[in-house]
């Protein structure tokens, strides 16, 4: 399933998701493309660098003098900007432009950011947790939108997202249905792996999703709404 586009309004403009979509997409182009351009030696160097080994992390908390605690903990933040190709950036953009905008109006922009982070954060010590040993990068925004993600689950359950199924048909869907269906995926993808397998294999942590969708649920709950609520129907 892939969503298209939901039926939620919203009443302000979202200049925050647009700062995250415009500087993810910056990133991509004007520091990724080009070292991809030069192959793979110069591409893996710079995601050494700035991508979350949880390995290296979790060394560095130990007190291990290899691994600078500052520098480990910098790539909390910098690896939630940056993707490993175009189908992933795409991909995260897009779910983020269909959700961010209504919960951003929800919180405000202030707030919406450090909500964001922190379900970024959260999304990130969760994978750490699950594959302190992992010797492989993670990159990628999808943690922190996986957050935005669960707020709206719990903000807007009656809106409807207009749904490409299987690639055949749309269809309308309720969201609580259609994160529903998003998030079991993720959480059976997690549980289903072997210790360290996906990350191994290069693949998706889906545990970092499963973080930050369950950090947004319950931290939606704690963050107040913006002044005017009231302009808001579904909640």
């Amino acid at each position: 399933m892939f969503p298209i586009r939901d039926d939620q309004p919203s009443f302000s403009k979202p200049f925050v998701t647009y700062f995250i979509i415009v500087l993810n997409v910056v990133v991509f182009v004007f520091f990724e493309l080009p070292l991809q351009a030069q192959g793979p030696r110069a591409i893996n160097g710079l995601i050494l660098q700035f991508g979350l080994i949880p390995r290296d992390f979790t060394r560095a908390l130990t007190g291990a003098t290899d691994y600078p605690l500052a520098a480990n903990l910098l790539t909390v933040l910098t690896s939630m900007f940056m993707h490993g190709g175009f189908t992933h950036i795409l991909g995260n953009m897009w779910f983020l432009w269909i959700f961010g905008d209504n919960v951003e109006d929800r919180l405000g922009h202030f707030a919406y950011l450090i909500f964001y982070l922190i379900c970024g954060v959260a999304a990130a010590l969760t994978d750490i947790a699950l594959s302190p040993g992992s010797s492989v990068p993670m990159i990628g925004a999808s943690g922190a939108i996986a957050g935005v993600m669960g707020a709206y689950f719990v903000l807007y359950p009656r809106a409807r997202v207009l749904t490409w199924v299987f690639f055949i048909f749309f269809w309308w869907l309720p969201a609580w249905i259609w994160l529903g269906i998003w998030f079991l995926n993720q959480f059976f993808s997690t549980a289903m792996a072997a210790s360290n397998a996906y990350h191994q294999t290069g693949g998706v942590a889906f545990a970092a999703h499963v973080g930050g969708f369950l950090t947004g649920l319950l931290l939606i709950k704690v963050f107040p709404a913006r002044t005017r609520a009231y302009r808001y129907g579904s909640w």
